[in-house]
């Protein structure tokens, strides 16, 4: 087989960059491990910056996102039960959009399967080859037979755990991590939202996230150590602890019922540098991982694609290798970006074990220079609804 490029991994990321060429009329195949219902299986949360909503609209992938998705224009801040909201749209005239990575994900699989575009799913042993010179090539199994597809580039969409990043030799890459000692144990619920914005709480406890799927489906999160076990937390022990650690009006609100998904996500933020190898691109969880905390981890991956598939664009239409040899600053100037941020929101909401009662006032008097500075919210705000430069 023979295509311009390859991209490994069907998750948000490598269709975006996929229906991204194929408007450009680049041809493209999609090799992904997992098969399709699998991929569309995977529980994902969704905020969409307002660049990522004005992207999937101009590929036309936007229906039931502009159908079902629900806007918000801010987002409450607790600490202690003390509440204050950031008002995105006042502050820097842009909301967001809550509407799941699951369902950008079938919304775009389904676009690609209607115009015929190669996907292949259920693909093993996939391997990545001379990617540093100017054919590299892809091969795989599939149904027991060997396959290989020649390529002038290759997209590494898939994840954290995929053969993009390992692909690269050891000295030829940087890799700057934090893990941090807790993760989110999430429970899904078909009840309504206590609230119509999310609420991110800080309290001695521990941090708590009031989010939601719909109007009809809610998702929680509590932070726990990160040696914690799902099967130590029943239901009820879940909304008692949640309760204990948001606003007590906010707490009587609550509608609780019966976990139809229950999980513990570990947190940690992650970078390796730089992000390009020769004809070989990292984008989205290969190349960087942050804390759910500032809602950036899908929104990061859509801009990546973005930047390469306008510098593989250029590439063909004008013969540039401007955009390409661009990729890798270009990316990790916002990527360390928005590891600041997501960083800094982490740090203000969780309680950290050696943080003591002095890490805690220096807390608090964060969220009071919030509540006292309105620049102070426009930064919150521009960086939560997607600053670029």
């Amino acid at each position: 087989m023979r295509t311009q490029v390859a991209i490994i991994g069907a998750g948000p990321a490598g269709l975006t960059l996929g229906r991204l060429l194929e408007r450009a009329g680049i041809d493209a195949i999609i090799i992904e491990q997992r098969s399709a219902d699998y991929v569309l299986g995977r529980i994902r949360a969704g905020v969409l910056e307002q660049s990522s909503v004005d992207l999937l609209r101009d590929l036309g992938v936007n229906a039931r996102m502009d159908a079902e998705g629900i806007p918000h224009d801010g987002v409450e801040l607790s600490f202690d039960g003390d509440m204050l909201r950031i008002n995105f749209h006042e502050l820097v005239g842009r909301r967001v959009m809550v509407y799941g990575q699951t369902e950008v994900t079938h919304d775009l699989m389904e676009a690609r399967a209607a115009s015929g575009a190669r996907s292949i799913y259920e693909a093993s042993d996939v391997a990545i080859h001379d990617f540093d010179g100017e054919r590299p090539r892809v091969s795989f199994k599939k149904d027991g037979q060997h396959h290989e597809i020649e390529c002038d580039f290759v997209a590494g969409c898939d994840g954290f755990h995929g053969v993009s990043r390992a692909s690269v030799p050891a000295d030829a890459i940087s890799i700057f991590e934090r893990v941090y000692p807790f993760g989110w144990l999430g429970i899904l619920v078909d009840q309504r939202p206590v609230a119509e914005e999310l609420i991110y709480a800080h309290h001695a406890r521990g941090f708590a996230l009031c989010s939601m799927r719909s109007h009809t489906r809610s998702r929680y999160y509590i932070q726990v150590d990160s040696s914690e076990k799902v099967e130590n937390w029943s239901d009820d022990r879940f909304w008692d602890e949640l309760r204990n650690r948001i606003n007590p009006e906010i707490a009587e609100r609550l509608q609780t019922g019966a976990s139809i998904e229950k999980s513990i996500a570990p947190l940690r933020s992650f970078v390796a540098e730089p992000v390009r190898f020769g004809r070989l691109f990292l984008t989205g969880d290969a190349a960087h991982i942050v804390p759910p905390t500032g809602a950036k981890g899908l929104n990061m991956a859509i801009h990546d694609v973005s930047v390469l598939a306008g510098a593989l664009e250029e590439f063909y239409a004008e013969r540039s290798q401007a955009g390409i040899e661009a990729y890798s600053p270009t990316v990790l100037e916002n990527t360390w970006r928005t590891e600041r941020f997501s960083w800094w929101m982490t740090q203000l909401l969780h309680t950290f074990p050696d943080s003591g009662d002095f890490g805690r006032r220096i807390q608090r008097a964060d969220f009071d220079y919030l509540r006292a500075s309105r620049i102070a919210r426009q930064s919150l705000a521009e960086n939560y609804t997607g600053f670029r430069v």
